[in-house]
Parts: C-alpha cells; sequence; structure tokens
C-alpha cells in the first residue's frame, strides 16, 4: 500500500475525482509540452457527465493558463476503461496533433495513465489486509496507529498534522458564512444555522447531533463551493473525519496529539480500501466515499477512546455495513444534493458505531476485509446511471424553485 499521504491530499474542491484528478492531469501535460500552442481536453463518462457541475472545465481551464484549453463534454457512448476518463490534446500554431494523453482520475486526487506505469509512489505497506495488519500488531502489542508510524516512520506526525490545520480551518472558516452556494440549485449555506439553532434561538434539538452536523456541514460546504479542502478519502466526504474529531477536541478537550495519533489510524482504515476496492463514487457509487469516510472516522474515535484493535475493526466494519449500497446520484452533478446531508449523516453513523462496538465488539461475525470486498462488489453491479452520472435516483427530481 501506499503511504497515506496518497489518501489525505490537500487540494481544490469539490470533486477529488473530477477537479483534483484532471487538474494534476492537465499540470503534468502542459510541462510535457511546453511548445504546445493550445490545448484541448475531452470528457467522457463520469467526467463528462458530471463535469459541469463539479466545476470540472473551470479546473482544467485554469491548470492550462497562460495557454488556452478548450473543453469538451463528450456524449458518445462507448464502453470505458475507467468511468472517469479524458482525453488530453496538444496543438501547434498551425493546429497539428503534438501529443496526446488518455488519462483515468480513478479517486482521491489520483491519476492512471493508458500505456504508461501507474503514476503513484513506491508502496510503503507490505501488508494489504486488515487481518494482516492486525496479527502484526496483536503480536508486537502496538496500537493501529504506532503501525503506521513504524512503515512511515515518525515524520508522517509533521503531515498530518499539517492535514488536521486544514481541517480545523474548513470547520471553522465555514461556520461563519452565509449565502448560496454555487451552481443553479439556489442551496443555501446550512452550517451556521445548525450551530447556533435556527433563528440563533431554538436550540432544542439533540445538542451533539446538531453541533456534529454543523462540523461536517461546514467542511462540505466549504468543498462544495471550490475551496481547499483535506479529502478524507475524497473530496465529496471530506466533512465526515474531520466533523466526528473536531467534536471530540472541543467536547472531550482531547489534546492534538490523540487527534494525529487518530488520522493515522484513520488513514490506514482508508488505505486499505482503497487498495482493496475503491473510493471512487464513479466506480462504486457514494458508499465507497461515505462509506468509506464513516469507516474512516468510527475508527478514528476508536483509537480517541482508546479501544482495542477488535473494538476499531468492528467499529469501522460496522460503519461500512450500513452503508452498502449507497448510490451517487448528485442533482445536476454539483457535490450539494444529497452529498453535504450525507457527510453530516455518516458522521452520528460514526459516532455511533463507535459507542455499539465499544459494547459489542465481541459478537462482530463480520471481519473488516470481507465488508470491503462485499462493497467493491456491490458497487460493480450498480447501475452506470448510480454511479456519479447525474441520469438516475435522486438526480432525476425536478426541483421547483
Amino acid at each position: 500500500m501506499e503511504s497515506i499521504k496518497e489518501l489525505y491530499k490537500i487540494g481544490r474542491g469539490p470533486s477529488s475525482s473530477h477537479t483534483m484528478g484532471p487538474v494534476s492531469a492537465s499540470l503534468l501535460f502542459k510541462n510535457e509540452n511546453p511548445e504546445a500552442d493550445r490545448f484541448e481536453a475531452m470528457l467522457f463518462g463520469s467526467l463528462s457527465k458530471t463535469g459541469m457541475g463539479h466545476m470540472t472545465d473551470i479546473a482544467i481551464k485554469d491548470a492550462f493558463l497562460p495557454r488556452k484549453c478548450t473543453v469538451i463534454f463528450s456524449e458518445k457512448i462507448q464502453k470505458l476503461y475507467h468511468p472517469n476518463t479524458m482525453v488530453l490534446f496538444a496543438f501547434d500554431k498551425n493546429n497539428n496533433i503534438l501529443d496526446q494523453m488518455e488519462v483515468y482520475s480513478i479517486g482521491g486526487g489520483s491519476i492512471e495513465i493508458k500505456g504508461r506505469n501507474p503514476i503513484k509512489p513506491n508502496d510503503v505497506y507490505a501488508d494489504v489486509k486488515f487481518a494482516d495488519v492486525k496479527e502484526y500488531c496483536i503480536k508486537k502489542q502496538i496500537k493501529l496507529c504506532d503501525y503506521v508510524y513504524e512503515v512511515e516512520g515518525s515524520e508522517i506526525k509533521s503531515y498530518l498534522n499539517i492535514v488536521w490545520r486544514q481541517m480545523k480551518n474548513n470547520v471553522e472558516t465555514g461556520l461563519k458564512k452565509d449565502g448560496l452556494l454555487p451552481g443553479d440549485l439556489n442551496v443555501r449555506r446550512k452550517a451556521r444555522t445548525l450551530y447556533y439553532g435556527p433563528d440563533n434561538s431554538d436550540i432544542s434539538s439533540p445538542y451533539e447531533q446538531r453541533i456534529v452536523s454543523a462540523y461536517a456541514f461546514s467542511v462540505a460546504e466549504e468543498n462544495a463551493s471550490g475551496q481547499i479542502i483535506a479529502t478524507a478519502p475524497t473530496c465529496g466526504s471530506c466533512g465526515v473525519v474531520p466533523a466526528v474529531l473536531y467534536n471530540a477536541w472541543t467536547k472531550e478537550h482531547i489534546v492534538e496529539e490523540k487527534i494525529i495519533d487518530a488520522l493515522a489510524t484513520a488513514g490506514l482504515i482508508g488505505n486499505i480500501i482503497k487498495t482493496n476496492a475503491s473510493i471512487s463514487g464513479a466506480e462504486c457509487g457514494c458508499q465507497a466515499e461515505i462509506g468509506s469516510a464513516c469507516s474512516m472516522a468510527a475508527a478514528a474515535l476508536g483509537e480517541i477512546r482508546e479501544m482495542s484493535i477488535a473494538q476499531i475493526e468492528y467499529a469501522a466494519e460496522m460503519a461500512m455495513e450500513h452503508n452498502l449500497g449507497l448510490t451517487c446520484d448528485p442533482l445536476n452533478g454539483l457535490v450539494q444534493i444529497p452529498c453535504i446531508e450525507r457527510n453530516a449523516m455518516a458522521a452520528m453513523y460514526a459516532i455511533n458505531a463507535c459507542t455499539l462496538s465499544n459494547c459489542l465488539a465481541e459478537t462482530s461475525r463480520i471481519s473488516f476485509d470481507d465488508v470491503i470486498e462485499t462493497m467493491y462488489e456491490t458497487g460493480r453491479d450498480l447501475l452506470d446511471r448510480y454511479r456519479e452520472t447525474s441520469e438516475g435516483g435522486l438526480a432525476k427530481i425536478t426541483l421547483s424553485r
């Protein structure tokens, strides 16, 4: 497995697969073709169907500046190697093609290029299954976060500190903002209202549920408006882990060292999912994004509460189990409805999963590895229209103005 630095990425929202990945590919292609006069990006599959709502065209054009890039949303129906496919072209002054590159945005901001070895750092983890990690940790009597530090070195803590600062900033900044999010859905920001209560007076709703939801809304709304966020594990699910951690930090007065340990454990869980299944909504539906984030958050909270590895495994498994089959069907391709609310719901799911696991771990019958394999199979069985294409499910609803 790769470093968890490849899971926690800091970049531009609203979508790791629709903005961060394409931007990375565009910058690479631009640097490889310094003599080009102009560029063209042709988007296929999910990138084409929901790219405009995800601001993919804007992100790509910005990446190619100061040179011009034309973005084409292809409606061609064809069998694709990956649902997030883009083909980049470089042209000279006489309109001759100098170079072209077929790219797949595979989720979490990562890309693969046709005909080339995958662009990724060397694997640093020998173990790829949770069962193997668990066995190793129990044998050495170390925690999951200690396993991360042993493999990656203590310097990973410095990176996780940067990630935590970004998460905190998104929570705190988003809580201060009002107004409408970008796009034609006219979605109003709700984090501030949730935090202070409707009209700043009605605070009768359960306190923790409302506050945790406010934190999740805050980060997800920052992402939806195209701000800089930290993927956990994706842009669309970036509010879940910060909401759970920020709540623990403020409510339980957790020292930040324990927050870093929690991020390490959560990163390990996300890494196992990414390696053995997928974190891409276009590939496996929202279960791969929100479900993965929910598992990560449950494991993180388990680490904070000093639960056993078996209890953390059950919490992470339970969190994913109850997100199985979750479709990715955003309205108009925007990472807003139902995406933002799902971040809040998943944050509460994670807390509940951790609480249940603390009492019931001995009753667990399904391993974390098994539920991840099931998620991947379920995702691949989902019809295309339920995998980030905005062609089915909730995406078919016409909103009244």
